[in-house]
């Protein structure tokens, strides 16, 4: 059965104090509570009370989920004025203590802290997650077992967390090295068939590692609730542009693994310890590193590699009807990351404060009409 390539996109935003420019809590606002009135669903509350988090429908196109999305993030910048706070989206706070964040009271949360102690409570980061509708269960696990590969090279273009706690950490997604702390991250194993993967899930249920397949944290899973692929690498991007981008790219991805797959022609299959070392590579130098052709057997500039896998998933893109969309691609590997910008304004500064006015100032480009509009999503 051929996948519908749905799209749903869930995106992470920081709740910022406009004295401090430190994260503060939403929870004596109105954003949630408003939030969930109007728009239901598509607002929700995250475990830190300094997180707010936006969840598209389904949509068949990308354009429909970009048009969405824009109006949510509109909703929440205006909401957040509206209660004196600013709105940041990176995958974490420049300066923010973890220890000074308070919990959001809700017993899933508190079950979590619980269950993780010290891991959960420091798990102050912000991401980007993106479903693609794949309905077959033995299609879904045989497109994430070929998926898994290309894996760093979206990572390396969503790169936006380089600051965590005051220090300049060296990495451009220092996210992923908060995340995977957590058990069951990072890259997943391959699976032979969907009865192996469901067979996993079952023994760990079983032992008690796990009450729920939502327990499952992979950089991408076959979501326990919903017939799709979720995508959970990224770092939220600061401009709605890349993170639009980054959605077409991974929809186009699937796309064209599953016109291999229908043409019984595979795409290699790596091991999970080959794909982590690139994943290292895309955490610590971004695009300007270097990713390992396991195929040739030799390191390829990140930046070539891109364009590679532009050319990879070309042939899909017109049916798709995102052309215009994915080639803001190229736009991010002129002008580079979040990551690398938030790291220029610092060298140019010295000033994290004024790292996260950036921040705040890109998170709205794109949004100008809706938000000097103050407008909310009907």
């Amino acid at each position: 059965m051929k996948p519908s390539l749905n799209i749903g996109i869930e995106e992470e935003y920081q709740t910022i104090d406009p004295q401090t420019r430190d994260l503060r809590s939403h929870i004596d606002t109105e954003i949630i509570s408003e939030g969930k009135r109007q728009l239901k669903e598509a607002v929700k509350a995250e475990m830190h009370q300094s997180v707010v988090e936006v969840g598209t429908g389904i949509h068949a196109n990308v354009k429909d989920a970009a048009s969405e999305l824009k109006a949510l993030r509109s909703y929440i910048v205006n909401a957040a004025k509206a209660n004196n706070l600013l709105v940041a989206s990176a995958g974490t706070h420049p300066f923010a203590d973890w220890r000074k964040q308070d919990i959001y009271p809700d017993p899933r949360y508190n079950t979590i802290v619980q269950d993780l102690k010290m891991v959960a409570r420091a798990n102050l980061i912000f991401g980007l997650h993106v479903h693609i509708g794949v309905e077959d269960e033995e299609t879904r696990i045989h497109l994430m077992n070929a998926a898994r590969y290309f894996l760093p090279h979206i990572m390396a273009l969503s790169t936006n967390s380089p600051f965590w706690l005051g220090m300049d950490t060296g990495l451009k997604c220092y996210r992923c090295k908060v995340f995977d702390k957590f058990p069951r991250t990072n890259i997943p194993d391959y699976f032979p068939s969907w009865g192996e993967y469901e067979n996993f899930i079952k023994l760990l249920v079983k032992t008690n590692c796990i009450d729920n397949a939502k327990k499952i944290w992979w950089d991408i899973r076959p979501h326990p609730n919903f017939p799709t692929l979720e995508f959970r690498i990224c770092d939220v991007p600061m401009r709605i542009e890349e993170t639009i981008a980054i959605v077409a790219l991974i929809q186009a991805t699937i796309a064209k693994l599953y016109k291999l797959h229908a043409a019984n022609q595979g795409f290699r299959l790596y091991r999970r310890a080959l794909i982590m070392e690139n994943k290292w590579r895309a955490a610590r130098y971004g695009l300007d590193g270097k990713l390992v052709d396991f195929g040739k057997q030799t390191e390829v500039p990140v930046r070539d590699l891109i364009y590679e896998y532009l050319h990879f998933v070309d042939d899909v893109v017109d049916e798709l009807g995102s052309r215009d969309e994915i080639n803001y691609i190229h736009r991010i590997l002129e002008n580079g990351t979040g990551a690398d910008r938030q790291l220029k304004v610092f060298q140019e500064t010295n000033d994290l404060t004024k790292v996260v006015d950036y921040m705040v100032q890109e998170t709205q480009h794109g949004l100008s009409e809706e938000v000097h509009a103050g407008a909310g999503v009907a």
